[in-house]
């Protein structure tokens, strides 16, 4: 059988993709393009009107350039809206994010139209893992952690991936043990709600607990995805500092730097919070790459607001901003607020956010002309990825997933030399 799977969305979707193709490839089938697939397998994600255009577009398209496909539809619409996703054309099930561990089985075990099969327990795939390199990876995405109890006024993945479950050490163990015995040299630890991992084990735990615990051999990198900022401790940013085995490089979504918006959003922080640690991070590790995430367009969301947010971020030590127009997603808090910001004003809002997120960019590539990194080759090794999240181009010469030792040649374009 030929496969293809197309991920949209976070890096959870991202590693929940990678078992897919796992347990796909251990079961004898072939990678292939969508429009060649007998199965094509699309894991969507909501948080965004945008996002689920877009799955929706992909489905009509894989179902147009290969009508033989049968398309099996997964993730956060898929689970928010199953009939709409259900009436596409070539859409033979769907399946929502609580049995996606059941997914590959079910196919397989079925002709892909199954209604029940025996299934694995959940926690990722068995066996041994892909090799670097197979289907364009270099770095390993391991999903410790899914689902969210926070109340963010304009999210809905809470209702999408339930509440927060967390794997176990001992197992998250195991799989670090086969992902580097496959030979990847750099693992993203990802999860919904990273920072609450462990306070549903039995007996309870932490993310500081597992970070501490897979903090062990010196040839693989540590990248820690998307942190809450009310997550991102003392603790981890000292082990960050000290190990050497976790990549300098923070993502703390934001949102906004306006309390009364941070306030509406549901957000359990200031603005002044957010600016200490983010500034406590910079001094600890003066090469950190940081970034964040802000929403722009917020109902209620007012001239004085987006002052304070613009304010902020041009004068803030941050490295890479990804912006966002705010969108309605029908069942929140925030979708049955008054006084909703017109999509003119919104776009305008988001298009000066973005001019200074690429001033931060560009401040911080320049800052890095000169400095010497661990870095990772990737593609066809003329091409390596820094643990402060540069990718700079190097000499030929290397094969893929090798470290080697660079210095930041120029910053335009971005350029090292081997030391």
């Amino acid at each position: 059988m030929k496969y293809s799977v197309i991920t949209f969305g976070c890096r959870v979707n991202q590693a929940d993709s990678l078992g897919f193709e796992e347990e796909l490839r251990a079961a004898g089938a072939v990678d292939s393009p969508p429009d060649e697939a007998d199965l094509v397998v699309v894991n969507t994600c909501s948080v965004t009107a945008t996002a689920d255009q877009g799955a929706r577009q992909t489905i009509r398209r894989v179902a147009r350039d290969n009508p033989s496909a049968k398309i099996v539809v997964t993730g956060c619409y898929a689970t928010r809206r199953p009939d709409e996703i259900a009436a596409l054309p070539n859409v033979v099930r769907v399946v929502k994010n609580d049995d996606k561990p059941r997914l590959v089985p079910l196919q397989l075990l079925t002709n892909v139209d199954a209604e029940s099969a025996d299934g694995r327990d959940g926690d990722g795939p068995c066996g041994a893992a892909i090799e670097p390199g197979v289907m364009g990876r270099t770095a390993y995405t391991l999903r410790v952690q899914t689902g969210c109890a926070e109340q963010c006024s304009y999210c809905i993945i809470p209702t999408t991936r339930g509440l927060p479950r967390s794997v176990a050490i001992e197992r998250v163990l195991r799989e670090v043990d086969r992902v580097v015995a496959a030979g990847f040299k750099e693992i993203a630890l990802t999860g919904v709600h990273l920072g609450s991992f462990g306070r549903d084990l039995e007996p309870g735990s932490s993310l500081i607990d597992l970070l501490r615990a897979v903090d062990r051999g010196d040839d693989v990198l540590f990248r820690i995805s998307s942190l809450e900022p009310m997550d991102c401790t003392p603790e981890i940013v000292d082990l960050v500092a000290q190990s050497g085995r976790f990549a300098p490089h923070f993502h703390l979504p934001l949102q906004h730097a306006s309390n009364r918006v941070l306030a509406a959003m549901r957000r359990p922080y200031t603005i002044e919070y957010f600016a200490a640690l983010v500034d406590d991070i910079r001094s600890r590790i003066p090469h950190a790459s940081i970034g964040t995430d802000v929403i722009v367009g917020f109902p209620g969301e007012r001239d004085d607001d987006v002052e304070a947010l613009t304010s902020y971020l041009e004068r803030s030590p941050l490295t890479h901003v990804h912006v966002f127009p705010y969108s309605d997603r029908p069942g929140t808090a925030a979708s049955k607020l008054p006084s909703k910001v017109p999509g003119a004003a919104i776009r305008e809002r988001g298009a000066r956010v973005r001019d200074i997120a690429r001033g931060l960019s560009t401040r911080f590539r320049a800052s890095q002309v000169g400095t010497e990194h661990r870095a990772l080759t990737l593609e066809d090794g003329s091409l390596a990825v820094t643990g402060n999240y540069l990718k700079v181009r190097i000499p030929p010469g290397r094969a893929r997933n090798e470290w080697v030792a660079v210095r930041i040649g120029s910053d335009d374009p971005l350029t090292a030399e081997f030391v």
